[in-house]
């Protein structure tokens, strides 16, 4: 295993490539009870670029290993080097479509350049099959490690993605902490040792799936009241704010009397009142973007930071400014003041799209993701598009995957787009794979299942199969549905996932080819199902 470290001396950038010390820098690593740590320390001031630990281990080329990825939208799987599969690079989209649609901003195009031989994960990694591994990394609050598989070497090397640290004269930094075991299953139980989260399970409704941002009171009260005693949650979407970013400002042509009102008779019901925000952003219509410019991040070139094209388009706010983290803090307030027991906060990789001096990318979301939690105090929070390890202790939920789409894999130019696209198809493979998370670093949320029969073109095989998945791997079943329109069919299959979510034990999954089964244990009887991850369906 070799070392290398890339850093700027005076604006200019240069890089150890061999163990030996220089006159700017230098560093050991440590290898100790399954624990790989590398320490930088500065000779002169140095800013920090890159860390890499090269030919950490060889695969077998039946073996499989999993890919996590950047943040919670960002397509996760298990792969193997036999496999013909490669990463879709934003950057093989014509310029004048990926900047129209922004589709750079969304995961980690702006900063890791993609290669049609490489493969990548972060922050956790593991081999399945004759040369076994499990890996993780101690230092997400300080810096994310990025797992690259070489498909033509067939090795593992690592980054540790430390761009940003200014390191004085005599300074030291942890670039690299990382737990390393050869034997899966111990790596595994490691990790699920080391992070523990634990929450209330949630079965609730939303309105975003089906209405989109078309809701309006009537349309809440009427879903509101379809609910039974079997919810704990309503969820209020997107749609209720005049623009994205003007929170304080509810559409008053849509809710005339507001919020409270509709919070007080979710209570009524004995159910959390739960809503949606996008914090860190603002779209472009927004007075808060219109009036407070310079309330937003920059790129390197000097503009404002884009974060993508949703809406009217979409920017970060700077969260080193007090009076932006005032402007959030009194938002949020006010909908904890109208009585708001559960926070949906959206759109969270935005406050890591744009390099801010001293910090890495770990560092901006940690930081921001605490604020959030401090902020809310003890209120439930479900984050999404953020971070999965910046996520553990701050949010008792994260969403594990892109949006469901009402198509299996939503319309077919969109399959050659970014990675964090909407597809139900690949949310149900994020689900599975990212199982792993559920009661660790949070608890999941894998998205809404969807049963109706109208406003959808999921068939009755996928419609089955998403809600099951959903049960068995998550912990929060959402649905958009108004259930008062199912037939007899869809509520037995929703009673029967229903104790799938809350009874199912000993739960495991296997790649079979295209393939995954799935074991599982309900009332003291083992199970197994098979999903066919092409079709969307239960075999």
């Amino acid at each position: 295993m070799k070392l290398d470290i890339e850093y700027s001396l005076a604006g200019q950038n240069t890089s150890i490539h061999t163990d030996v010390n220089n006159d700017d820098l230098s560093f050991k690593l440590e290898e100790k009870d399954l624990r790989k740590v590398v320490t930088i320390k500065a000779k002169k001031d140095i800013r920090l670029v890159k860390c890499t630990l090269n030919d950490v281990h060889e695969f077998n080329q039946d073996d499989i290993f999993a890919l996590n990825g950047y943040q919670s939208w960002t397509d996760t799987k298990e792969t193997s080097l036999k496999e013909k599969f490669v990463e879709k690079d934003v950057y093989k989209i014509p310029g004048l479509v990926r900047n129209m649609f922004a589709f750079d901003r969304y995961g980690d195009a702006l900063f890791y350049k993609y290669n049609k031989n490489i493969l990548h994960g972060y922050n956790i990694f593991y081999v399945k099959g004759k040369k076994e591994l499990f890996s993780y990394n101690h230092n997400y609050k300080n810096a994310y490690l990025i797992y690259q598989v070489d498909k033509a070497k067939h090795n593992l090397s690592i980054i540790s993605d430390v761009d940003g640290v200014l390191l004085k004269k005599g300074e030291e930094f942890v670039a690299v902490d990382l737990y390393y075991n050869s034997n899966y299953k111990e790596g595994l139980e490691a990790f699920h040792k080391e992070f523990v989260s634990e929450s209330e399970k949630v079965f609730g409704y939303t309105s975003w799936y089906n209405y989109y941002q078309n809701i309006n009171e009537s349309i809440i009260l009427r879903d509101l009241e379809s609910l039974d005693n079997r919810f704990n949650l309503f969820q209020i979407d997107d749609g209720y704010e005049t623009f994205i970013g003007d929170w304080l400002e509810v559409d008053k042509t849509k809710f005339p009397n507001g919020l409270k009102p509709i919070v007080d008779k979710i209570h009524e019901k004995g159910l959390k009142a739960g809503i949606w925000l996008a914090p860190f952003v603002a779209e472009t219509k927004s007075k808060l973007f219109n009036e407070h410019q310079d309330w937003f991040k920059k790129d390197p070139d000097g503009k404002i930071s884009k974060c993508g094209s949703n809406w009217s388009g979409f920017y970060a706010l700077d969260l080193s400014r007090q009076d932006v983290k005032d402007y959030i803090r009194k938002c949020l307030e006010y909908y904890m003041e109208i009585g708001f027991d559960f926070f949906k906060l959206d759109f969270l990789y935005s406050s890591m799209i744009a390099p801010t001096e001293g910090m890495t990318r770990a560092m901006m979301s940690n930081r921001s993701y605490q604020f959030l939690r401090d902020v809310l105090k003890d209120k439930l929070i479900l984050g999404c598009g953020a971070n999965c390890f910046s996520s553990y202790q701050k949010f008792n939920y994260l969403r594990i995957g892109p949006d469901v789409s009402l198509k299996f894999d939503d319309v077919w130019f969109m399959k050659y787009m970014h990675r964090e696209r909407i597809s139900t198809k690949i949310t149900l493979q994020n689900t599975i794979y990212r199982s792993i998370f559920n009661h660790h670093l949070f608890l999941n949320d894998p998205d809404v299942f969807l049963l109706r029969d109208t406003n959808i073109d999921l068939s009755k095989e996928q419609k089955r199969a998403l809600v099951t998945i959903n049960a068995l791997f998550g912990s929060v079943l959402m649905t958009s549905d108004n259930i008062a329109t199912y037939t007899e069919e869809s509520k037995k299959l929703l009673e029967a996932s229903l104790d799938l979510f809350k009874n199912a034990k000993d739960k495991e999954f296997k790649k079979i080819g295209e393939n995954i089964q799935i074991t599982y244990t309900l009332h003291d009887e083992q199970k197994e199902l098979v999903y066919n991850t092409k079709k969307g369906i239960l075999l």
